[in-house]
């Protein structure tokens, strides 16, 4: 009888995978394979690619977001392509075509929600995310970007055209649209702080950025840095700052001065700027290492091949890499103990330790650009 008890006991608990590999996710992650519209699917502790899927549309501008299990990937194409991967078995779940041309997604809270912000035809769609069935279209008569998650079922974006910022709760029986306000010309980059309390958009059409404060009952726009380089001549803008590609460290947001080869250091709690690095060339992503002092920097062409890292204590460079030619991205582990960093034009993502800045390896991959580990599914912003 206790044997009995005992196998039935084992049967509850264990897993039926009907046929399907059980094995963890928490190391894996993705590659985009800007080029050939694929994504090289790569284990983190293994330093090693371990499977390729293919048929995800053009990736030539392209990001994801995880949902919360870990089980399934988002990629949004440049193609106006939703795909949904699943990570156990490396392949395609289901893929739609939403748009005519996206700039990237975010999946809510709850992972419920997937939505997807669009250049064309503007506007921002949102799909239930396990059947990929559309529940809502929000025209914006716009181009819209930094899209975010937001806690509470909410989306977060600014419109390139208008310069306005929207906020849509999904929370209740029927969507709510709130208008956050007018920002700014041109609005080329949003993010979320990390703890979710602030939206901060950058400007292309006007000197500033513009921050929202979403934990205020009645958020409102502030602008700041409004006098930055007026006194300066800027340089062609070869590549905008990316999505999400800002740092919060020491205190700092820490900026990019579109046009100018230098980083802008800002007192989170004032909005003033408390500082300037030069740096190589002009700064692209400026991405905080996990549990450390340090931001690391890419940049864009033709100054493309380098990677700085700089110390958010003193606001100096300690420290100048080259791993490639053409580097797009980097993506830190959970715990900052690596970094991992694409470069396009020597198809190889090279592997860095950060303490010692030893290259512990490399992975082959064709145009890689954008890097994303799964830890990624339980941040809020992403």
């Amino acid at each position: 009888m206790k044997a009995l008890i005992t196998a039935l006991m084992l049967s509850v608990a264990s897993p039926v995978w009907a046929g399907e590999p059980c094995c963890a996710t928490g190391d894996l992650g993705l590659v985009i394979e800007r080029a050939t519209g694929s994504v090289l699917v790569i284990d983190r502790s293994d330093r090693a690619a371990i499977g390729r899927i293919e048929g995800l549309g053009d990736l030539s501008h392209a990001a994801l977001t995880y949902s919360p299990d870990e089980r399934y990937a988002y990629v949004f194409g440049r193609d106006g392509g939703l795909t949904k991967i699943d990570m156990l078995t490396r392949t395609i779940a289901r893929r739609i075509v939403q748009g005519g041309n996206s700039i990237g997604g975010a999946i809510s809270d709850d992972g419920k929600l997937i939505a997807v912000s669009n250049y064309e035809p503007g506007g921002v769609k949102v799909f239930d995310a396990e059947t990929l069935d559309q529940i809502a279209d929000i025209p914006a008569g716009a181009k819209t970007i930094g899209l975010v998650d937001v806690p509470g079922r909410r989306f977060a974006w600014a419109t390139w055209e208008t310069g306005e910022a929207f906020l849509a709760d999904f929370s209740g029986p029927e969507m709510k649209l709130t208008k956050l306000g007018d920002v700014g010309a041109n609005p080329f980059d949003a993010v979320l702080t990390e703890d979710a309390s602030t939206y901060l958009i950058g400007l292309f059409g006007e000197k500033g950025v513009t921050a929202i404060d979403l934990w205020d009952e009645t958020p409102e726009p502030v602008r700041f840095l409004k006098d930055y380089g007026k006194t300066e001549e800027d340089l062609p803008v070869y590549k905008m700052p990316h999505l999400q590609g800002w740092a919060f460290t020491e205190g700092q947001y820490v900026l990019p001065a579109v046009g100018q080869h230098e980083l802008l250091w800002v007192d989170r709690n004032n909005l003033q700027e408390v500082a300037r690095t030069l740096t190589h060339g002009q700064p692209v992503f400026i991405i905080a290492q996990p549990a450390s002092p340090y931001v690391w920097v890419n940049f864009a062409t033709p100054l493309n091949d380098t990677v700085q890292v700089i110390d958010s204590r003193t606001h100096e460079v300690v420290r100048t890499l080259t791993p490639g030619a053409a580097i797009l991205h980097m993506e830190f582990a959970p715990r900052g103990a690596e970094v991992w960093i694409s470069a396009r034009d020597d198809n190889t993502v090279a592997i860095y330790d950060t303490r010692s800045f030893e290259r512990l390896g490399e992975i082959a991959a064709d145009s890689p650009s954008g890097i994303f580990f799964t830890a990624r599914a339980h941040r809020t912003g992403l």
